[in-house]
């Protein structure tokens, strides 16, 4: 297998220079892309030494592996001296809603009825991390927060998955939550201004297209390498985007293009390096 050196892309030598993705994440992206599929034990080693061509170090990686097992999504064997891991059922339930996610992520938004979900919550300020907890969970869902305890988005069919996050919170009984068109007064593009920072989202979009529109991998082991940093980069992107109808974002709105680079590279890539995972398992098995 390539080293990180060896590999050269732009997006591995950004992270590098960023030091912004964990051995930890990127360990999550290869269990979900290649562990998740086949439910199979898979050796220590294999991990670290696909994770070393990502340029985790061998310790790193290692820690990787006992933190993730600590919260309680891999469970670990021994035969020997040898160890080998496999997903437990909250890792499985775990990184198969990420899955759908990040595969489902770039498929088109329905026709939009012009209808809004608009949420009131109250929670002091002073109960900072359930606050916490609610903003991740909501933007998590797609919404935006225009204001302090206002949180809105554009599909009033996520109303009941926002109803078990505020079920989940116990803020049930500080809540109210409206669904209707948008009234005379203001304009819905400046709402979404105020909700959503689509600027930053399209910038990220365009360096996702930068990082990839011109690899070419030609080893197997490269081809696996690019495939698991292009799942990396892409699985940010539910988080960032609001998945807003076309009437509400910019004109040539990046995130199209991005999606559309996203499905073409995944499937071109996608044999190449379920194969070289394959026989890496096989050659240390």
């Amino acid at each position: 297998m390539s080293t990180a050196a060896d590999t050269d892309h732009p997006a591995l030598s950004r992270r590098r220079e960023l030091g912004a993705t964990s051995a930890r994440s990127l360990l999550l992206t290869v269990l979900g892309e290649f562990v998740l599929p086949r439910d199979q034990p898979v050796w220590t080693q294999v991990l670290i030494d696909v994770l070393g061509g990502l340029g985790v170090e061998p310790k790193s990686a290692r820690q990787a592996l006992a933190r993730t097992a600590a919260e309680g999504l891999l469970g670990s064997d021994r035969a020997g001296r040898r160890v080998r891991w496999s997903l437990t059922e909250q890792g499985r339930r775990l990184l198969s809603d990420g899955a759908a996610r990040i595969y489902g992520f770039g498929t088109a938004v329905p026709p939009w009825d012009g209808r809004w979900l608009v949420l009131l919550v109250s929670v002091p300020e002073a109960r900072r991390q359930l606050r916490h907890r609610l903003r991740t969970r909501l933007a998590w869902a797609g919404l935006g927060s225009p204001a302090p305890g206002v949180w809105l988005t554009p599909d009033p069919g996520k109303q009941d998955e926002v109803a078990d996050v505020i079920t989940d919170l116990g803020l049930t009984t500080v809540t109210s939550s409206f669904v209707g068109p948008f009234g005379a007064i203001g304009s819905e593009r400046q709402v979404v201004e105020q909700a959503w920072d689509l600027a930053e989202v399209e910038t990220a979009y365009e360096e996702f297209l930068e990082s990839f529109a011109d690899a070419t991998p030609v080893e197997s082991s490269d081809v696996l390498v690019h495939q698991i940093l292009l799942v990396h980069a892409w699985r940010r992107f539910p988080f960032l985007d609001p998945k807003l109808p076309a009437e509400l974002l910019p004109d040539e709105w990046a995130g199209a293009r991005a999606a559309a680079l996203f499905d073409t590279l995944h499937a071109r890539w996608g044999g190449e390096a379920q194969r070289h995972w394959q026989e890496t398992v096989g050659t240390l098995g």
